[in-house]
């Protein structure tokens, strides 16, 4: 707390909502004095706001970074990162297994100003190696990949991305600070989409960046003022309150995932269930060394059936609703090859092993024994029956 949030001798216990877009100003002298940074201050929330100051440092501080800035949501946050290091001409080299808004931005957003993007397979170090030995601004992974979570050895990654002069950006959102810190790891810039788990209750679009370069900061500061990526204060004061309670939520969360993933692999008509807590899943031992406190919230399953499987799933279990985010501390479940990667090939779907039949499921803090009744209900056949 600073001094403007005092309440005469008091301090309020709760941060203030600032839900101003404009701040009153002296005179030109401290006017200068704003701009120049001999005195701390706001002038519009365009440029900042308090609400976003003190979520920043909190997010700052969770994933063990120098600085962090707030922007309107994940995909302004990442957009505004990738502005910030490239221009015209400038290459970057990019996992094939993103968030299909993520490819949407490379392949066709950033292409359309002369940046161009090399898509190879993260989890193959010698590919990467390859790929790194042509030269390229930055490289960008997401930790645990959207959705069949696979991950990449952040520590193998950050050391090539070293060697070759590029800088290594991270999408941390399905894992957060709460499971891996890939600044610790020898990332260099880290993005979070606070939308999803960071804020955990679906009520708010948010994003983050943070890093430990100080000469980066003013650079994206400017990136998000001028291209308009600024949050606003409220979004920022949810999200602080539900910062407080993400490592109890994820813990609960990971735990019900773990055990859904098991439980998941005896209902009939489930074809496969990709989690990588599973022995199964090809990143199972990467996890256990790079994820600390369990493997996430996040899991798939696959139906025999496909698309009309997965509709009749949805239907008949309207308790987990079909909602296509993630992160809330209610199961809900979603549907990649209709949402998050709508817009990707056939080709491409197949290659990322997005069926028709794929069901992605966010797992909440509710008693795992509900959950497992209301999935139940969406797997029930007239033959089957109970089976918990």
């Amino acid at each position: 707390m600073n001094d403007s949030t005092r309440l005469g001798s008091t301090v309020p216990l709760v941060t203030p909502l600032f839900q101003s877009s404009v701040y009153t100003i002296a005179d030109l002298e401290a006017l200068d004095r704003l701009y120049s940074g001999e005195e701390f201050g706001f002038i519009y929330a365009r440029d900042g706001h308090p609400n976003a100051t003190r979520l920043a440092t909190i997010v700052a501080r969770m994933e063990a970074a120098r600085w962090c800035v707030v922007c309107s949501s994940g995909m302004a946050a990442l957009t505004a990162t990738i502005l910030s290091f490239v221009r015209s001409g400038d290459r970057l080299v990019a996992s094939h297994l993103l968030y299909g808004r993520t490819n949407q931005l490379l392949r066709q957003e950033l292409a359309r100003f002369g940046v161009a993007t090399s898509f190879v397979d993260a989890t193959n170090i010698d590919e990467v190696r390859r790929a790194l030995a042509t030269p390229a601004r930055v490289m960008l992974v997401e930790t645990m990949s959207n959705p069949t979570c696979r991950l990449v050895d952040l520590g193998q990654l950050a050391e090539l991305c070293d060697d070759a002069n590029v800088d290594l950006i991270v999408d941390n959102t399905f894992a957060t600070p709460s499971l891996v810190r890939p600044i610790e790891w020898g990332a260099d810039v880290v993005v979070e989409s606070l939308t999803k788990l960071m804020s955990g209750h679906g009520d708010v679009v948010l994003g983050a960046v943070c890093g430990s370069d100080p000469e980066l900061l003013p650079i994206l500061n400017q990136t998000v003022t001028i291209w308009g990526f600024a949050s606003n204060p409220f979004d920022c004061w949810l999200t602080e309150r539900g910062l407080s309670t993400l490592d109890l939520r994820m813990r609960t969360a990971s735990s019900n995932a773990a055990i859904l993933a098991d439980w998941l692999t005896t209902q009939p008509g489930v074809r496969r269930v990709i989690y990588p807590g599973r022995p199964e899943h090809p990143d199972h031992r990467l996890a256990q060394r790079l994820l600390a406190g369990g493997f996430g919230n996040m899991l798939c399953f696959e139906l025999e059936g496909g698309r009309d499987a997965v509709n009749c799933f949805m239907r008949q279990a309207p308790e987990i609703p079909f909602s296509p985010s993630l992160g809330s501390t209610q199961t809900t479940c979603s549907y990649p090859a209709g949402t998050s990667h709508r817009f990707e090939s056939p080709e491409e779907k197949a290659r990322q092993g997005i069926t028709d039949g794929l069901v992605r499921l966010s797992v909440g803090i509710e008693p795992v024994e509900s959950i497992k009744e209301r999935i139940h209900a969406g797997l029930r056949t007239k033959s089957s029956s109970m089976s918990l």
